[in-house]
């Protein structure tokens, strides 16, 4: 049951998510966190991820090559079902749209010029932005922990963390150098800096 759940949940997200996997993120994020599960041996129905732990899926997909979305479902699918739960997550993001895909190929060069296609995607376009900022604005508050201590004081605490985030952006906005590598460097100083 819980297997079908993750991947009626995916698939509700793919289906309802427009401008590709990063811009599935933020209705991602929204429904994992909301929906509730109740792990083995619990008692009480918890989260299926904290934002928390959304972030360190983003975290580890934008660490590896391929398209983010499947990448932090099947983060959070494994960690409510091990492989299977993985699985179902992964198809759950890819097959819906996959399909749909298909069919719209087929489709495409009737409709691309149309001017009901062009007027719809000019109001989503703006959207899509405004859920990629809705995203970073709300990770932004698992990261620096800014839930429990307000703007002002989490930017003092977490001055380390600011300065990794502006370096990060500086060097992909001025540079052509891979993400990947970005991500890469981020973890080998932090795993020198942070290391208890």
């Amino acid at each position: 049951m819980l297997l079908w759940k993750i991947f009626v949940l995916y698939t509700r997200v793919a289906l309802f998510s427009w401008g590709g996997g990063p811009a599935s993120l933020a209705l991602m994020q929204r429904e994992t966190t909301a929906a509730l599960w109740i792990p083995p041996g619990g008692a009480h129905p918890v989260p299926w991820c904290t934002p928390l732990e959304f972030s360190d899926a983003v975290a580890v997909g934008n660490a590896l090559p391929g398209p983010i979305a499947p990448q932090v479902s099947a983060y959070i699918g494994y960690k409510l079902a091990g492989l299977p739960g993985a699985v179902a997550a992964a198809l759950g993001t890819v097959l819906p749209t996959t399909l749909l895909m298909l069919v719209m190929v087929i489709y495409f060069f009737k409709i691309k010029d149309s001017g009901v296609v062009k007027s719809m995607l000019k109001a989503v376009r703006p959207v899509v932005v405004g859920l990629l900022l809705w995203t970073a604005y709300d990770m932004a508050y698992s990261v620096f922990g800014t839930k429990s201590c307000g703007w002002g004081s989490a930017i003092p605490q977490g001055w380390d963390k600011l300065a990794f985030m502006l370096v990060s952006f500086a060097i992909l906005t001025f540079t052509n150098i891979n993400p990947a590598f970005v991500i890469f460097g981020a973890a080998c100083v932090g795993g020198i800096v942070y290391r208890g």
